[in-house]
């Protein structure tokens, strides 16, 4: 850690958006059906131009020389700051549905309140982002409750999915001292927002959010699992090969 807290959250913003952005682009060409082969595309493609706007922040912040593509490929899983809730694997169509939807449910209220941000540069690049987050969380919400309350098959795989990851999402609102310095107590509130949100559309979806005796945690200051280190060893084989390689 730099001990800059604007950079450190810097790059958990974008480390969330970029990890997530190469697993949901994995999807392409091997969706379900072509419509959502094409919305998870777009999905994917929005989340990585977050992720240049966060990232390339990051860089400026650090003030080493170090863009958004440095960033992104350049660095081990040790120095990543997502959560453990996006590297998780993508599974079958309703786990990445399911990791989609807990994550725009933070996301999308986070970036609202990123918007009103002292520091002008953070407050930026939340109001560019806010739309799409308000987007994806309205798309993913609509098939979650689809899926959930659809026929027995899609609802035992929601159920099955939302067992599997619920674990994960605690460290969403989970608050440390780099948190609290960017956005100050609006974490508490956006807590209280999750948590009814979600409840409100699991029970519209028929699912029943399991009782978890724990919450993983560790993403944000750079403890992950091994998934992470797998999918990193995919996306920057490139860059790692032939250092500086451009198209």
């Amino acid at each position: 850690m730099t001990g800059n807290p604007i950079y450190e959250f810097a790059l958990r913003m974008g480390d969330n958006c970029l990890i997530l952005g190469q697993n949901v682009s994995a999807w392409c060409g091997h969706a379900p059906v072509l419509e959502e082969d094409i919305a998870l595309a777009n999905v994917a493609l929005d989340l990585i131009g977050q992720t240049r706007m966060w990232l390339g922040f990051a860089g400026e912040v650090e003030g080493k020389g170090r863009n958004a593509d440095d960033l992104a490929f350049l660095r081990d899983a040790r120095a990543f700051r997502n959560c453990l809730l996006v590297e998780q694997p993508n599974g079958d169509f309703g786990q990445t549905l399911m990791r989609q939807f807990l994550f725009d449910a933070w996301h999308h209220p986070m970036l609202k309140a990123l918007a009103g941000s002292a520091n002008v540069r953070v407050a930026e690049v939340a109001e560019k982002s806010v739309k799409e987050a308000a987007y994806h969380l309205d798309r993913s919400t609509g098939l979650v409750i689809r899926l959930g309350d659809g026929s027995d098959e899609s609802h035992n795989r929601m159920q099955a999915a939302l067992d599997g990851l619920w674990r994960y999402t605690g460290e969403l609102y989970a608050t440390d001292a780099i948190d609290e310095a960017v956005i100050g107590r609006g974490f508490s509130a956006i807590e209280e927002q999750y948590k009814n949100y979600t409840s409100k559309i699991f029970d519209e979806a028929t699912l029943t959010i399991p009782e978890a005796t724990f919450m993983h945690k560790g993403g944000k200051s750079g403890l992950h699992s091994e998934a992470l280190g797998a999918m990193l060893a995919d996306m920057q084989i490139l860059q790692r090969s032939h250092p500086g390689a451009q198209w």
